[in-house]
């Protein structure tokens, strides 16, 4: 699995290398949106793990960006902020998902837990239940099929 990491701290980029080292087999590391959205269709990561502030272009306006061409990239917003209007933003723009830093430990199994292109985050697999984590930070129980 290739991953894109798009925050302008490096340490951050660091960490977040270092937790999903087992579940990636290639890092691409960009400082900024404006790059991200440069470096992305050479690239064509399976996933991207977006900051939201950054330089020149936020991570917000580079997912858009990113989603608008291409449609079917999954991309994971990872900010500070908790505000649900930011999270309204990043679905909209076509985040696959909104985590927080300080959750940053739920992103490996967040990411593992995508069953193909479309399909939501997923936790709890390893356990045979699953929840679904939606734009808004709550959890919801799968219906019954």
């Amino acid at each position: 699995m290739k991953v894109m990491i798009v925050d302008d701290n490096a340490e951050m980029r660091t960490l977040i290398r270092t937790m999903l080292s087992e579940l990636a087999s290639e890092f691409v590391e960009c400082d900024d949106g404006r790059e991200a959205v440069a470096v992305f269709e050479t690239e064509r990561p399976d996933w991207t793990v977006m900051d939201v502030r950054m330089g020149t272009i936020d991570g917000v306006t580079a997912t858009r960006l990113i989603t608008s061409k291409f449609p079917d990239s999954q991309i994971m917003i990872v900010t500070q902020y908790h505000n649900p209007k930011l999270r309204e933003r990043a679905r909209d723009a076509g985040a696959r998902g909104f985590l927080l830093k300080e959750d940053l430990i739920e992103l490996r199994s967040v990411m593992t837990g995508v069953s193909g292109h479309g399909a939501e985050p997923q936790r709890g697999a390893e356990s045979g239940a699953s929840t679904k984590p939606t734009m808004n930070g709550e959890h919801h129980e799968p219906t019954a099929t």
